[in-house]
């Protein structure tokens, strides 16, 4: 089994504290949150780990030797959205987890084996433009709707994929990227578009489980609620 881990944005939202440092490498309660995903997938048995980077891609170098993770860079980080950066990972797709380095993750939740293709997804509320998932009495995924001002079930940027659905993803990617029209997708457009063709569950957390840390409010609320639980 192996992970992925998307490292490549810039961050811009989180600036002034993303001018020296990766987004995924900003510390929340005194770690990056890359290394607190590289330990709980290490904590269960995950032990090949590739980590995209792009911006900034020399401060990830430690990772290696500290971690035994494998980088690749992304050149186009800040031509493209993170559908290329999945492509050029896509070979390591089949089995593998795909976690966004922009996590911050309060527990380890994540499976040891997970027997099929999953996305790891809280009930979240207030938001504004955010995958929203539905799915049926067995928990199968059966569409992915862009929503507002609801309070359901949502993309995370946590998720496991079979090696079936992982292979059948990459010819899809393959596809996207050789069309040339793909500037504007993102790597789940692949998944929204094909879900019907994918055997992809809802894998429940709990609200507290995950934050998605996008700008410095959201970085703030983070590290007020860590420092109160």
């Amino acid at each position: 089994m192996r992970a992925i881990l998307l490292a490549a944005g810039m961050g811009t939202r989180l600036r002034p504290l993303t001018l020296t440092t990766p987004k995924s490498l900003v510390p929340v309660n005194g770690k990056p949150m890359l290394e607190i995903q590289i330990e709980y997938l290490q904590e269960i048995g995950v032990e090949e780990i590739i980590v995209v980077t792009g911006y900034l891609r020399e401060k990830f170098a430690y990772l290696v030797e500290k971690y035994g993770v494998t980088l690749v860079h992304n050149d186009k980080y800040d031509v493209y959205n993170n559908i290329y950066t999945m492509y050029l990972v896509k070979e390591y797709l089949p089995g593998a987890y795909v976690i966004d380095a922009d996590n911050y993750l309060t527990r380890n939740f994540l499976l040891k084996n997970p027997e099929r293709s999953m996305y790891f997804s809280a009930i979240k509320k207030d938001f504004k433009d955010e995958w929203v998932i539905k799915y049926d009495e067995n928990l199968k995924i059966y569409e992915l709707e862009v929503c507002s001002d609801v309070e359901d079930y949502i993309l995370c940027g946590i998720s496991y994929w079979s090696v079936e659905d992982g292979a059948y993803i990459v010819g899809k990617l393959e596809d996207a990227i050789a069309g040339g029209d793909f500037t504007n997708l993102y790597w789940d457009n692949i998944v929204k578009d094909n879900i019907k063709n994918l055997n992809v569950y809802l894998q429940k957390i709990n609200s507290d489980d995950s934050y998605e840390i996008d700008s410095l409010e959201d970085y703030e609320r983070v590290q007020k609620l860590v420092k109160n639980s």
